[in-house]
Order: structure tokens, then C-alpha cells, then sequence
């Protein structure tokens, strides 16, 4: 048999390798169940959960200082930059779902089956790459948040966050269940902190609404095109896409085209609901930066630190500052515990091994704290800001190696059958996916040329 023969014998007919393929997130696959006589709401219930999970990435703490950055020097303009970016959000986290639910393949897994091994190996290394970088921003937010709520040492912050890893252990031993009802609260915390903040600094209502509206002016002003590309790329995550599409594995539904059907309805309204919420969040940020930073004079505004200084003297109370710090800790210790999550299934997924959760997860951790300890001990608040930008561009790197297969994949009808995207989603995808590559592209062409 030729070598081009052989290769082609060792793909099923939907075109995935046939080796054998371990389950994803095996010690939590299909372990929730899923009522077969019940009501609508009472099945979606059962299903709701790994939406909240997707959304924390959305709402991470490298999302801030572009939000910060982008109220305080342009008011509500960019308002709509986040609407459209939540929307590319909503639509690629459903291909994500929609890929885990139909194939029983986890995006990593599905590129591991679909790609040749060197391709495959890349892309494993490109995805812990922009993993690592997430992580670095989580654990940097999260840091921070410790040193401005309680003068906690920068250096000494990371290391306790980093002990988060403990913490996903023990509850994932419990049951996943309990990791979505600890990131569903946190998201409350967060949610509650802003709607206290909104109500302080009392934003301009119509003024809101039509920064929502897009404007000619974010093309056409290089300062806000440069912010609104931070913003987009700040916002879709490239992980959350190889973690959605594990998670809604977790759910025992039957493995029918119904079956499937069913699922694939209710894993999208999850996740779309979630989103939304996200998008308040990162909305509230940009509405929170203008309505107290750009109306009174303060347009520079785009560090954490500066914020956080600033808000009480401007709102008049110290909760303002206190609820903000509390809000950036919840952020970044739920991106954590979700982060940690989306390294195993990287892991497993593209390299098809088995490692105990506590190896998997310290080996994860080890590559985001390391150079966060070293930076933060030899160069201070300033390092840690430094590598805060970098992780961002080291994500937009990252993103189109994600989405362009998910997209492929998903289009796919020898791998989807009759779950394959739709012409008009399949147009839609597609300008998603190309928007996303030429727009980052440009993000990095600006950020280390001009």
C-alpha cells in the first residue's frame, strides 16, 4: 500500500482519524442527567451551566483596561464595538457547542482527528501558548485586585492565586455541578458590584442607548480603531472555544439525532443568556469609565490602578473603589478556575494522554505563574503591566487558529451531518472568521510598528 493510500485508510468515513479517542474531561463526561419526561424549563435547568463558564472568559480581567481605556477617552462611543463583538461571542460559542454535542469531539480532539500530526502539534502548542497568556492576565488581575483591596505584595497575590488549582480539584472530585454553582455565583458578585457602580456614577440614559449605534468615527480615528481592535480581541477568546465544546459533554443526553437535536437547542440558549450577562459587564465597565473618568476631564484613564484610585474621590464613597476591587477579584478567580479547566482538555485533547488532575493542572498552572512571579519580582507593578499587553497580543496570535477550524469543522457535512451549519450560517461563520483574522492581524501590526 503507498504511503498516500495508508494515510487515507487511517480516516473514517466522516473524514475523523480512527484511532480511538479517549472521552472528554473523562472523570465528568456524561455525568450529569438529563430528564427525559419533563417539562421545557425544567430541561433547560438541567442543561444550563456550561454557558456561565464560556461567559467568565469574556468578562476576564484582560477585558478591563481596553473597556477602561476605551469610556474614559471616547465616552459611550465604543459601546457598539462590544455589542458586535458579544454577538461574533454568541454565534462561534454555539458552532463550539454545537461541534461537542454533534461529534462527541471536543474542538481539540476534533483537530487531533482531522489534522496531520505536525499540523496537530502546532496547534497543541499555539493553543498552550494562548492559554498560558489568559492565565497570565487572570493571575496578574487577580493579584492586583488582592494588593489594592487588602496591600497585598504583588508577587505574594500571584501566589495565592495560584493555589486555585486546589480548590478545582476538589470540587470537580464532588461533581461538576459544583464548579458551575461557585462561577454562576462569583458572576453575581460581579453583576451585583456593577449595577451598585452604575447607580453611583448615574450615566447619561440616551447617551447610553446611542453608543450602542455604531459610528463612522471608530473607523475613521486611528486611536479609536486601535482601542476598538484591543476591545475585540480582548473579548473572543480562543480557549473558551475548546472549552465549550467539552463542557456540554458533561450533560447525559441521548445519543440520538432528537436527542441530540434537543441538546444543541438548549446548550445555545445557555450560552447566549450567559453571554448577554457578559455583555453587561464589559458594557457597564465602558458606561462606569465614561460616565466618571470622561465627563470629568480624566481621558487618559487606562490602568486598573488608576481606576480603582480614582473612583472615590469621584463618586464620593469608598464602596465605589471597594465594589470595583471586589468585582476585578471575582473576575479574575473565575477565569482561573475556568482556565485551569481548558488546559486539561487542551492537553488531552490534542496529545491524547491520560495524567492524573493534579499533574495535568500544576503543569498548567507552572506555565502561567512562572513568568508572572519573575516579571512581578525583578520589575515590579510596572513588569506586571508590560505583560498584561503582552498576554493580549499572544491571545490575538492565538484566535484564528481556534476559530478558522471550528468554523471548517462545523461546515463540514461528512463530520456534522445533519447538524452541519446552514448556507447562511455557514456565510456568516466564514466573514466572522475572516473579520476576526484581518482585524487582528492589523492589532498586531500596530501594536509592535506604530
Amino acid at each position: 500500500m503507498s504511503e498516500k493510500a495508508q494515510e487515507k485508510s487511517n480516516y473514517d468515513d466522516s473524514g475523523w482519524r480512527r484511532e480511538k479517542t479517549q472521552p472528554s474531561l473523562q472523570e465528568v463526561h456524561r455525568s450529569l442527567p438529563i430528564p427525559k419526561k419533563a417539562s421545557s424549563l425544567r430541561k433547560f435547568m438541567a442543561f444550563a451551566g456550561p454557558g456561565y463558564l464560556v461567559a467568565v472568559g469574556y468578562m476576564d480581567p484582560g477585558n478591563w483596561a481596553t473597556s477602561l481605556a476605551g469610556g474614559s477617552a471616547f465616552n459611550y462611543t465604543l459601546l457598539s464595538v462590544i455589542l458586535i463583538s458579544n454577538l461574533m461571542a454568541i454565534i462561534l460559542q454555539s458552532l463550539s457547542a454545537k461541534l461537542g454535542i454533534a461529534t462527541g469531539r471536543d474542538l481539540a480532539q476534533a483537530c487531533r482527528d482531522h489534522f496531520s500530526k505536525p499540523v496537530s502539534f502546532v496547534l497543541w502548542l499555539l493553543c498552550e501558548a494562548a492559554i498560558a497568556a489568559c492565565d497570565l492576565a487572570e493571575l496578574i488581575g487577580s493579584a492586583i485586585a488582592l494588593n489594592l483591596l487588602f496591600d497585598i505584595p504583588l508577587f505574594y497575590g500571584i501566589c495565592i492565586t495560584a493555589f486555585d488549582v486546589l480548590l478545582v480539584l476538589l470540587l470537580q472530585n464532588k461533581g461538576f455541578r459544583y464548579i458551575e454553582a461557585l462561577v454562576i455565583s462569583l458572576i453575581i458578585l460581579i453583576t451585583g458590584c456593577f449595577i451598585f457602580e452604575l447607580t453611583m456614577s448615574q450615566p447619561d440614559i440616551k447617551a447610553v442607548f446611542n453608543g450602542f449605534i455604531p459610528s463612522s468615527q471608530i473607523i475613521t480615528d486611528p486611536k479609536m480603531l486601535y482601542i476598538s481592535l484591543g476591545i475585540l480581541g480582548a473579548t473572543v477568546m480562543p480557549h473558551n472555544l475548546y472549552l465549550h465544546s467539552s463542557i456540554v459533554q458533561t450533560r447525559k443526553f441521548e445519543v440520538s439525532n432528537e436527542g441530540k437535536k434537543e441538546a444543541i437547542k438548549f446548550a445555545t440558549i445557555d450560552s447566549t443568556v450567559a453571554l448577554m450577562i457578559a455583555l453587561f459587564v464589559n458594557a457597564a465597565i465602558l458606561i462606569l469609565a465614561a460616565s466618571t473618568f470622561y465627563k470629568t476631564g480624566h481621558t487618559a484613564v487606562a490602568s486598573i490602578e488608576d481606576a480603582f484610585q480614582l473612583l472615590t474621590p469621584l463618586l464620593g464613597t469608598t464602596l465605589a473603589s471597594t465594589f470595583f476591587g471586589l468585582a476585578l477579584l471575582a473576575s479574575g478567580q473565575n477565569s482561573t478556575l475556568t482556565g485551569t479547566i481548558a488546559g486539561q482538555i487542551v492537553m488531552e485533547g490534542f496529545l491524547n494522554i491520560k495524567l492524573s488532575p493534579w499533574l495535568r493542572r500544576l503543569i498548567t498552572r507552572l506555565i502561567a505563574i512562572t513568568p508572572a512571579l519573575i516579571v512581578t519580582y525583578l520589575y515590579g507593578a510596572k513588569g506586571t503591566t508590560d505583560l498584561l499587553i503582552l498576554s493580549q497580543v499572544i491571545l490575538s496570535l492565538q484566535l484564528s487558529f481556534a476559530v478558522i477550524p471550528l468554523v471548517m469543522f462545523t461546515s463540514d457535512a461528512k463530520k456534522m451531518g445533519p447538524f452541519v451549519n446552514r448556507g447562511w450560517l455557514k456565510v456568516v461563520a466564514w466573514i466572522i472568521a475572516a473579520v476576526i483574522a484581518l482585524l487582528n492581524a492589523y492589532l498586531l501590526w500596530a501594536t509592535f510598528f506604530n
